[in-house]
């Protein structure tokens, strides 16, 4: 007999980050001392006839909205059927951006891991088991702690110094003028210069720069200083094919895109068209393990690398099974105030900014599925009520 999916549970919770707010807009977190931001995830666990459970803890709000649609096709499925599902769901989420994919197709390999006693990786295919991590800051405030190029340049010395091989700058964005965008600018030479020959250095204004201009002006002092590569510089959200083709042209840096581009077949089609230097891949944002794994060798296939984004136990898995990919991003880190990590994990799993050995590299989770254990004490204790529950 097949295993059989019958029941699946999504809670909310939600959690403080200590000495974090917001920037001016209210959108990008920033370090603030003596700030509280209530940070909301979910816990979502698969029940099945085996007695085995897959799980997994992240995801957002519109994710949580679309297991309304696709949940109630799931129960009394064989779980290990992940491919068919994978289609079929993808094409019942055809109208919406596919977010509700990542999540649960997650936490079926968290089963499939589980159910052959084996940590994913093995399910995929290892190919390294030791990851180079980089540090990528916090974005940059305004308030004493990442407050200047200096302050930018003092900690990826810091990180340097622990083992970190690479550095990413989130800046502040370029601002409203050129004042602002000079900021950014020294920050890239001030990094630059206190580091740059002993570490791998990227930047990404998250899609903050008013201009072409701007993105250009900013991209040329990353030439300057022989950056890895340059990420999301501009406001078309990540998602011209055209625009970035032309900033790429004009530059030596590597261009970064995909990260805001939902689906294999557009992210193909940046590559195709020379629109990006590298592929971003995230199995809870590109449609789980199985989509991101896609990507992965979409990028293979063009002879290109692809770079997961955020940190988590199911990227460690993907960079574990992919041969093509410089760096696990360990995200958000500042010299004052802890990673966004959620305290779901028992048993010394961590992304805080002192999980990297002394070379610089974090473990792959070695027990079976992810290999992590959740505090679901602590998830539903902190449930805002939010429950859903589909059999």
């Amino acid at each position: 007999m097949s295993p059989e999916i019958t029941r699946i549970e999504s809670t909310e919770f939600s959690y403080d980050l200590e000495d974090v707010g917001t920037d001016r807009h209210g959108f990008n977190l920033v370090y603030d001392p003596g700030e509280t931001t209530e940070r909301k995830l979910f816990g979502l666990k698969i029940h099945t006839d085996e007695g085995i459970t897959g799980e997994y803890v992240g995801g957002n709000s519109p994710a949580a909205a679309q297991y309304n649609i696709i949940a109630d096709y799931l129960v009394g499925k064989n779980p290990l059927d992940r491919e068919k599902h994978w289609s079929e769901v993808k094409r019942a989420l055809r109208k919406y951006d596919r977010m509700g994919m990542g999540p649960i197709d997650i936490a079926l390999w968290d089963f499939a891991g589980k159910y052959y006693d084996a940590p994913i990786h093995e399910l995929l295919g290892t190919y390294r088991t030791e990851l180079p991590a980089y540090a990528s800051t916090y974005h940059g405030d305004e308030n004493g702690g990442l407050d200047s190029p200096a302050a930018f340049a003092d900690f990826a010395e810091e990180c340097r110094d622990m083992g970190y091989r690479g550095f990413k700058i989130h800046g502040w964005g370029g601002g409203d003028d050129q004042r602002d965008l000079r900021r950014e600018i020294d920050a890239v030479h001030a990094v630059g210069e206190r580091v740059g020959d002993e570490m791998d250095l990227m930047h990404d204004p998250a899609c903050e720069l008013e201009t072409f201009a701007d993105a250009l002006q900013l991209g040329r002092a990353l030439d300057e200083q022989e950056f890895f590569w340059y990420e999301d510089p501009f406001r078309d959200g990540g998602i011209s094919m055209h625009a970035h083709r032309k900033l790429s042209r004009k530059l030596d840096t590597p261009v970064l895109q995909t990260e805001h581009v939902r689906g294999l077949e557009l992210k193909s089609d940046f590559a195709a068209t020379e629109s990006t230097d590298f592929l971003r891949a995230d199995p809870e944002y590109d449609a789980g393990i199985t989509g991101a794994m896609k990507v992965a060798r979409a990028a293979e296939s063009f002879g290109l690398d692809v770079e997961f984004h955020a940190p988590g136990p199911a990227q460690r898995h993907c960079i574990a099974a992919t041969r093509n990919t410089n760096y696990y991003e360990l995200a958000l880190v500042h010299p004052n105030c802890q990673n966004t990590q959620p305290p779901v994990y028992r048993g010394g799993y961590s992304d805080m900014l002192d999980a990297v050995d002394d070379d610089g590299t974090v473990k792959v989770p070695d027990g079976p599925g992810l290999g992590v254990e959740y505090d679901w004490d602590y998830i539903e204790t902190n449930a805002t009520g939010s429950v859903h529950v589909y059999e």
